[in-house]
């Protein structure tokens, strides 16, 4: 099947892409190895699809280069999102922190980019493993002459195409069907990948240091949790292994690996001075923490207190200043030291990617393989959590399908 333009890859980006060239009246063929679309889409957001953040700009996203996404977010917001959402009658609401959901299932954002695509003239084929791609570059100089074909040989037989985008996600959340594909074109390409790591990913600690909160998960507080300059308050999650919750998944896609997390864990309040207001309370220290904690964390929490600074879980009116300076420094800079995190089984997101410096930052194609695009999670642009990471598929498939 001879096309202008092959996806590799039916998520958010590459139905983003391939509706925005078909209705420029590209003829795009859709490739995913996968029987059914978007399935990142569908589990995201609890089953709601947390599909944009209102408070989308470049300083929400990470990046060894961390000026290329300004062009295609600028390109494509998500207001521009909403429009085609509101073209199709589809409902939605505000959560917390400019969070945009539906306020039915994320299927309907699929049918929504489906229907898109169907109108749009574009071919699907799912269920569709690749075999092999060959290329033959451009013929003649200044780009004149003969035009570069990508041969795309797949178990559902050939194709051609003078655009090839690769949209194949990272290798996060692998029961969605992540795989390493896209790197793999990469290198075949020899276009350069920066290190890659799992992101938005729950954080784990040594067994033995973890085992007096193990028993606790589920109990959460929020907190600011920092990590090298960069601090987020949201909730934080006790797990049998760790630390989760929102403020702990976006610290994870900055925290390196041997370096602690400082948590201030009240941070609404100036606990020195609270503690100071108490010298004639009786209550112990873990009762009073239960206004802000949990019974069962508070009670772990003093113990764990003693053993670090030597400060007993005692009843209010027996602390000196020097002691309430202390206690109070600790909850508000509680430093802990992850050992790891839970991998790409529980990640959202994959930090890094394909380089963005081998890209154009207005059409996603590579600098040194004409017709070669690649857009979405593949790409070293990774989003905070809340919808970030949807909006760059939107702006980089939006970006490639006007320009394939």
């Amino acid at each position: 099947m001879k096309v202008d333009v092959i996806i590799i890859g039916s998520g958010a980006a590459g139905m983003m892409c391939a509706l925005q060239a078909g209705q420029r009246g590209r003829s795009v063929v859709l490739i995913d190895h996968a029987k059914k679309l978007a399935e990142k889409i569908r589990i995201s957001g609890g089953g709601r699809c947390n599909f944009t953040n209102l408070n989308t700009r470049p300083e929400n996203f990470i990046s060894d280069n961390p000026n290329f996404c300004r062009s295609a977010l600028s390109r494509y917001t998500p207001q521009d999102f909403i429009a085609l959402l509101q073209k199709h009658s589809i409902t939605f609401h505000e959560k917390t922190l400019g969070q945009l959901f539906c306020d039915d299932e994320s299927e309907a954002i699929i049918g929504m980019l489906r229907r898109e695509c169907d109108e749009a003239g574009v071919k699907r084929f799912m269920s569709c493993e690749i075999e092999a791609i060959k290329h033959t570059p451009y013929v003649g100089e200044a780009g004149l002459g003969k035009k570069a074909k990508f041969y795309v040989s797949t178990s559902r037989g050939e194709f051609e195409a003078v655009s090839l985008v690769i949209a194949t996600g990272g290798l996060s959340i692998p029961k969605t069907g992540a795989t390493p594909y896209g790197y793999h074109v990469a290198e075949q390409f020899n276009v350069p990948i920066t290190k890659l790591r799992a992101g938005l990913v729950p954080l784990t600690f040594a067994p033995d240091d973890w085992k007096p909160y193990s028993e606790l998960t589920g109990v959460s507080f929020d907190a600011v949790v920092t990590t090298g300059k960069h601090s987020f308050r949201e909730n934080v999650l006790v797990t049998h292994r760790g630390l989760s919750g929102p403020a702990i998944l976006q610290a994870s896609s900055y925290w390196q690996h041997g370096t602690p997390l400082h948590i201030n864990m009240l941070p609404d309040a100036d606990m020195f001075e609270v503690l100071s207001e108490q010298k004639t309370s009786k209550k112990q220290l873990a009762n009073f923490l239960t206004q802000w904690f949990a019974k069962s964390f508070a009670d772990v929490w003093c113990t764990q207190l003693t053993a670090r600074t030597q400060v007993a879980n005692l009843p209010l009116n027996q602390y000196n200043d020097k002691q309430r300076k202390m206690i109070a420094d600790v909850l508000h800079d509680w430093q802990v030291m992850p050992s790891g995190t839970m991998g790409y089984a529980k990640a959202e997101v994959t930090c890094g990617g394909i380089d963005t410096r081998a890209l154009s930052s207005k059409t996603m194609e590579c600098n040194d393989v004409p017709g070669l695009y690649f857009i979405g999670e593949v790409v070293d642009v990774t989003g905070w959590l809340g919808g970030y990471n949807f909006q760059w598929a939107w702006a980089s498939g939006y970006a490639a399908g006007q320009a394939v």
